[in-house]
């Protein structure tokens, strides 16, 4: 107790608030006042950004210097000061205000306590370790890194051993990424999750000397340690591995480019690295401005860091324009505590608007509004949001998205209903709601029929539900083929023809629901009930729309299986009128084939002779022009035209790029000093192909 020290707000006169003199009472009753410490709002004032829920908070520090030190110094003085001994462990931050547009507070309906506590802080606490790398939260993972890279980790400062902190740190976020469903990639999260991979392979490259792929080899003593916990950890482990393991080897090669791009820059002699090409580096290559800085100066070369910063910083704001939502202040039409979804069971309502804002983003304005009750169901689980019409006797306002927002669904519009106080009838677009449906249920049987066909260890890693096609990702360590890939297709018709009623248990505990058998789904939050949907043998945690019955799919073709990264494979499909339309036009298109071939008995012998003919006749063909550039030759040799001692040829010919370039190294081999020029004019397109003897180019 006597090493602990508690903060409290101390107000702020620009906001208007006082002393948190509350959480000071508390804390009084609790602790000897001298430890509770009056904290600005710069340390004890939460808030998500410049508008949105906030309140003071109250922050629980321990010092964990040794004896002595703590003799010299008083603790007190060293919170908040960023000493690695005297840390936050425990913060509660009081959800008390809500910031709105004009920077004023204003008091939030429902207030609460939300409270976080660093695992990391309380082990190195309760171990009495001075670092959180020293705990044995992070101790496999060093132990075999020291085996990967055979050095030591000595716990100091030196680059090596930052290097070693920086990559188990990274690996661990970068895993439990992958576990809950995040794939890198170039876009959004994925990104994120790309660069802090990259940024530990470059400090193992670059600190430790690792020129192969290792971060994947880190992922074992990971589960070893955290698996048992986080039980995702240990079901992917292999398939974590194997999309790192890839990503590594990719940027590595990315890397390799880069420094041969950098060589090729010292070549030409440049006695600085300009700041361009060092963010094209950074930019492309993936490499960090210090790599480019360090490889500078073993060339005794600088980099222009000024204009490094310009070109950054010009990314930097291209990148916030293009991401930055300006949203006005939520204006209340009619109090409402709770916004009710009735979309399960009616495609229409009538409502009443109870909340709007103005939104600007991407160079469009639109309207975002809240109604008392909704039909609309707001994309989730994979299944985009509604679209649908506010209908009034003046007007029908089209509502192009639906989706969810702090509880909130979250109606958007391209501009605001005139009569804001009038009840609306707010009606679904009951084609695009059933589409979505059709391919919701569809997924759900997919998911079921992969796990039958390929085992247990398929995951979902992604889906898309969409009112035109499903997408499905998983994990899996090979190509699915032909023959999987019919049995599942022929699985799910099985089950759309045996016409499989839902079942549908709603607000069940999810201890009941997984007790039945329910599958939960990665990157889904679930609270104490959920939903159910269960088709047969298919049983899942979901939100989304659904058909009362599986024969209402009325026909399911798979589309493409492809690869999306080391161990994921992606499935797209169709069902119902989607599926039926790319099987007649599929149809249509063989129709028109047996057409042109004078519809034979065996359309597949009949195109294996075509193209056995096909096949011949271009053998006959290249033999001729062959022939015709074997005569061209000893046409061209005539023309020969002595110049300085140079044989020089030019000549426009017709033939192609490969025949062109057969003659030319054939001319070549036929005489000296030769300076050739072949024109051509092939399909329309110009080309000019020059060869010079190795003794002209002396």
């Amino acid at each position: 107790k006597d090493r602990l020290y508690v903060t409290v707000f101390e107000g702020d006169k620009n906001d208007g608030l006082g002393e948190d003199k509350e959480a000071y009472h508390l804390w009084s009753q609790i602790i000897q006042t001298d430890r509770i410490i009056k904290a600005p709002k710069k340390e004890n004032f939460w808030e998500m950004g410049e508008i949105g829920p906030c309140g003071p908070c109250s922050e629980i520090h321990i010092d964990l210097r040794p004896g002595a030190d703590r003799a010299k110094i008083d603790g007190n003085s060293l919170v908040n000061q960023d000493h690695p001994q005297v840390i936050e462990i425990w913060n509660l931050v009081f959800m008390e205000f809500n910031r709105l547009k004009n920077g004023s507070l204003e008091k939030l309906p429902q207030q609460h306590v939300d409270t976080g506590m660093g695992l990391e802080r309380l082990c190195m606490a309760i171990q009495g370790k001075l670092s959180t790398y020293d705990t044995d939260i992070f101790a496999a993972s060093f132990h075999r890194l020291e085996e990967l890279s055979k050095k030591t980790y000595k716990a100091r400062d030196s680059k090596e051993d930052i290097a070693f902190r920086v990559i188990v740190d990274h690996v661990r976020a970068i895993a439990f990424s992958i576990a809950d469903g995040q794939l890198p990639s170039n876009t959004g999260a994925g990104y994120v999750i790309r660069r802090i991979l990259r940024r530990a392979v470059r400090y193992g490259y670059s600190f430790l000397d690792m020129k192969e792929a290792f971060i994947h080899e880190l992922i074992a003593p990971l589960t070893a340690t955290l698996g048992e916990t986080f039980e995702e950890l240990s079901k992917q482990e292999e398939t974590i591995a194997k999309i790192i393991k890839e990503e590594e080897q990719a940027f590595l090669r990315t890397l390799d480019k880069g420094i041969r791009l950098f060589q090729t820059a010292v070549k030409e002699g440049k006695r600085e690295i300009s700041g361009d090409f060092a963010f094209e580096l950074y930019d492309t290559y993936g490499f960090p401005i210090d790599l480019t800085q360090l490889l500078a100066s073993e060339h005794a070369l600088k980099v222009d860091m000024p204009a490094f910063g310009a070109a950054l910083k010009k990314q930097k704001d291209r990148s916030r324009k293009a991401t930055k939502i300006d949203a006005s202040d939520w204006v209340v039409v009619h109090e409402d505590q709770v916004e009710e979804f009735v979309g399960y069971d009616q495609t229409s309502a009538e409502i009443k608007i109870s909340r709007y804002r103005m939104v600007e983003a991407q160079g469009k304005k639109f309207v975002q509004m809240v109604f008392n009750l909704t039909p609309f169901y707001p994309e989730g689980g994979g299944q985009v949001g509604d679209q649908g019409i506010l209908r009034a006797e003046q007007e029908d306002v089209v509502i192009f998205d639906t989706k969810k927002e702090n509880n909130l669904i979250v109606h958007y519009a391209a501009e605001l209903p005139q009569n804001l106080n009038a009840t609306y009838e707010a009606e679904v677009n009951i084609v695009k709601r059933q589409d979505a449906a059709v391919h919701h249920t569809a997924t759900h049987l997919l998911n079921h029929a992969l796990r039958s066909v390929l085992g247990n260890h398929i995951e979902q890693k992604g889906s898309l539900v969409h009112p035109d096609y499903l997408r499905f990702d998983f994990s899996h360590f090979q190509k699915v083929s032909e023959e999987e890939l019919n049995q599942i297709e022929a699985m799910v018709n099985t089950a759309v023809r045996d016409n499989i009623p839902l079942a549908e248990f709603r607000n069940i505990p999810i201890d009941e629901a997984k007790a039945k058998g329910a599958m939960a789904l990665f990157g889904e939050k679930y609270g104490e009930t959920v939903r159910m949907i269960q088709f047969g043998d298919s049983k899942e945690l979901c939100g989304g729309i659904h058909l009362p019955a599986t024969g209402n799919i009325g026909l399911f073709k798979i589309t493409t299986e492809s690869a999306v990264a080391a161990g994921v494979r992606r499935i797209e499909a169709l069902g119902g009128a989607k599926a039926y339309a790319a099987i007649k036009a599929e149809e249509t298109q063989l129709n028109a084939i047996k057409d042109s071939l004078k519809n034979p008995k065996d359309l597949l012998q009949a195109v294996d002779s075509l193209m056995e003919e096909n096949k011949s006749l271009k053998k006959e063909m290249e033999g001729l022009k062959n022939k015709a550039a074997g005569q061209l030759k000893e046409e061209l040799i005539k023309k020969v035209v002595q110049k300085d001692g140079v044989n020089v040829i030019i000549e426009e010919v017709e033939l192609d790029a490969a025949q062109i370039k057969n003659l030319a190294f054939q001319l070549k081999a036929s005489m000296e000093n030769l300076f050739l020029v072949l024109g051509s004019k092939t399909n329309h397109r110009p080309s000019l192909t020059v060869l010079l003897s190795e003794s002209v180019v002396e």
